[in-house]
């Protein structure tokens, strides 16, 4: 039987099949000399006297450490326009460092009833549209065309959220799934707080999709991280890539770049190459981190 393991608490793994029921299940032996299973893989499944054992881990699109979840379409950037401010260098670190992990980013910008306060959040917005990627937009009081805006997003996608704290990710998705800050809350009564002994990762079921109740990226840290792997994962960068003189140009002070002549031209982002000059500086200089 195929299913996805969409919860984990401790070495159990509740495995949702593919008829609609869910089962507890253990990882048998074979499987813990590979791969360990980890929410969001797609599994095997088998009946062994009374009770489900994984068999078998499909090949995973992508995996991460911090949560430890495979097989993630996308990562949602949450960021509020004020309260705490908008902080494109922020974002732009959360992007590179999600697409560097193989996974589309999206933003959605929360709190545009605060707007008036902060009347840069237009340029940033379209700065971010003009460059391909897709911003979402949501007020303090959302609206059911807001909602249905990020339902749309999420639908049929396993997502994990990044972003500040206070920017009202509980908000939208307490609208979105009503029972999501009620269970979560449960979950961590019953688990209890302050045991380490005890590793938690679920997903839940989100307007026809999948979101990790744990925070993505939640470490901003690049040093185990290469300039070069940084500037082949930026989607800005990408129509340009292989474009440049020197097959190894990084887009920095070598000669007729092709990414460098695109932001001159207006093609690419001057916030976004900026953003990455700072980052490749930070890689440069081991151990210092960029974000605190």
């Amino acid at each position: 039987m195929k299913g996805r393991i969409i919860r984990l608490i401790s070495n159990q793994y509740a495995v949702l099949l593919e008829d609609g029921t869910t089962v507890n299940a253990m990882a048998r032996g074979k499987l813990r000399l590979g791969k360990t299973p980890l929410a969001g893989d797609e599994v095997e499944v088998e009946v062994f006297e009374d009770k489900y054992g994984i068999e078998k881990i499909y090949d995973r699109q992508n995996s991460l450490r911090r949560p430890p979840i495979a097989n993630v379409d996308q990562a949602l950037i949450v960021m509020s326009c004020a309260e705490p401010n908008f902080s494109t260098l922020l974002v732009d670190q959360l992007i590179f460092l999600i697409s560097m992990a193989g996974i589309r980013p999206l933003i959605l910008i929360t709190k545009m009833d605060l707007a008036e306060q902060n009347t840069r959040i237009y340029e940033h917005i379209e700065d971010y549209r003009k460059s391909g990627y897709q911003v979402l937009l949501c007020s303090k009081d959302s609206t059911e065309e807001e909602l249905e805006q990020i339902s749309e997003a999420l639908k049929g996608k396993i997502t994990v959220l990044s972003g500040q704290s206070g920017v009202g990710k509980s908000s939208f998705l307490n609208k979105l799934a009503p029972d999501f800050q009620i269970r979560t809350q449960e979950i961590s009564k019953s688990l209890g707080r302050g045991k380490h002994t005890t590793r938690h990762v679920e997903l839940h079921p989100v307007a026809g999709g999948w979101v990790a109740d744990t925070p993505g990226f939640s470490k901003l840290d690049f040093t185990t991280s290469t300039k070069a792997e940084l500037a082949a994962a930026i989607p800005d960068f990408q129509e340009y890539l292989g474009q440049c003189r020197f097959r190894n140009c990084l887009h920095d002070k070598e000669p007729d770049c092709a990414i460098k002549k695109a932001v001159e031209e207006g093609k690419i982002s001057t916030v976004r190459y900026q953003h990455y000059l700072e980052i490749s500086k930070i890689i440069d200089e081991e151990g210092k981190q960029p974000y605190e």
